[in-house]
């Protein structure tokens, strides 16, 4: 099961950085970012989706790791993702988002997936 819960959250990341380097301005459009710079559109390749690719690659290597790697991969990732989601929090506390996406949406996806993965390794 562990195994399965690495994977799904690499398939997750993957799509992101894929999706972060072919189309950046889709990507970060709900959050009412506007790439409309090279600059822009660069950044959002760097951190969405070079960031995405590399981290579904790491998940992919933890996946596969009969060593002692495993447990170290998959921990940063899920603290990582927790610490994105508690990112979230904080920016609740000094501003109300108007709506549940995409905010509140990706605080759950963030929180559940580093939950998952802190889970699958330690069971």
């Amino acid at each position: 099961m562990s195994t399965v819960v690495i994977a799904a959250a690499a398939v997750f990341f993957l799509g992101m950085g894929v999706y972060g380097l072919l189309a950046p301005a889709a990507l970060i459009r709900p959050f009412r970012i506007v790439a409309d710079s090279v600059e822009a559109r660069t950044e959002v390749r760097a951190v969405y989706g070079g960031f995405g690719v590399a981290v579904a690659g790491l998940l992919v290597a933890a996946a596969a790791d009969t060593g002692g790697m495993r447990t170290g991969m998959v921990v940063t990732v899920a603290v990582s993702l927790l610490g994105m989601a508690a990112g979230r929090l904080v920016a609740r506390s000094v501003e109300r988002p108007s709506a549940f996406y995409p905010s509140w949406l990706y605080f759950w996806v963030e929180a559940v997936g580093g939950g998952a993965l802190l889970a699958a390794v330690a069971g």
